[in-house]
């Protein structure tokens, strides 16, 4: 996809199509009018990242060009921008508050400059806007019933964010000079941040590692316990997002860490098996909301 612009005017479903990604994938869980919302909301974050990340923009351009999609949807005024005049209209249709898609631009606006995190809990905000948040309006376009469900939402972002992050370091460091790894758990296991820009896989650096594999599975583990069984029918796609993940980080974990060899993925007949399970128990709960006369 080329950068995006202030003028861009790409269809979601166009966006949508050409990201390869995980979530693309588990939309497939979902009713058609949810989907269609859902592939709206995936626009939103991906064209707002691709901004973030655009290589022919400005660091003062791009922050411009988030600041204007924040003003769109704090005031509710289409701009005549394919992906915003959509997105604008889903707080209101599934109830959320509008200040959840300004956190969203707000974190990814830190990317155009942020390069470092000294703490863990300085991380843990960052992921709270990219992933936990994404995921809160998630649960809400999806048809979740249950308070705890929010709950749940950011948990499982914050396993979902830490796993992109422990996958992505090498290609991080390599073509944005920007390490997630918070600095004080680099000193902790004596990694220098040379030594992540050089690429040295050595065993302090397996050593940090599996303590951010540690972190990320203790997020897992506390999503699986929050997740309402009042909501499993509604959540399919998250839960299928999650399975993803978690087997992608057992993989990394399996192979010690690759990260500065490959990005670490996991087969397509895998992947396949993962759909055809959430597909399956997604159509089954379409079938009983169906019998049941709820709204999908």
């Amino acid at each position: 996809m080329s950068d995006p612009s202030p003028g861009s005017t790409s269809s979601t479903a166009q966006i949508a199509k050409q990201a390869k990604s995980n979530l693309a994938l588990a939309l497939a869980c979902l009713p058609p009018e949810r989907k269609r919302d859902m592939i709206s909301f995936y626009a939103f974050c991906r064209v707002a990242d691709d901004i973030a990340e655009s290589a022919s923009m400005s660091e003062e351009e791009k922050e411009q060009e988030l600041a204007r999609w924040k003003k769109c949807v704090l005031s509710a005024e289409a701009p005549g921008h394919s992906v915003l005049d959509e997105v604008i209209e889903l707080p209101g249709k599934y109830g959320f508050p509008r200040a959840w898609l300004a956190e969203i631009l707000d974190g990814v606006a830190s990317d155009i400059t942020k390069l470092r995190y000294e703490t863990f809990e300085e991380l843990r905000g960052y992921c709270y806007k990219v992933a936990s948040v994404v995921g809160l309006c998630s649960v809400h376009i999806f048809g979740h019933t249950q308070p705890q469900a929010r709950e749940y939402a950011i948990a499982l972002g914050y396993a979902l964010q830490l796993t992109n992050i422990i996958r992505d370091v090498g290609e991080d460091a390599r073509s944005y000079g920007r390490i997630y790894l918070p600095l004080e758990d680099l000193k902790r296991f004596g990694v220098t941040e040379q030594e992540i820009m050089l690429e040295r896989h050595n065993q302090r650096f397996i050593q940090l590692m599996d303590f951010q594999y540690n972190r990320a599975i203790s997020y897992y583990r506390e999503a699986e316990k929050l997740l309402p069984k009042e909501d499993k029918d509604s959540l399919v796609a998250s839960q299928m997002m999650g399975q993803i993940y978690f087997e992608i980080l057992e993989k990394l974990h399996a192979q010690r860490y690759p990260v500065f060899e490959k990005r670490v993925r996991l087969h397509s007949f895998r992947k396949l098996f993962i759909l055809g399970k959430y597909l399956l128990q997604g159509w089954r709960a379409q079938r009983r909301a169906k019998a049941a006369g709820m709204p999908l």
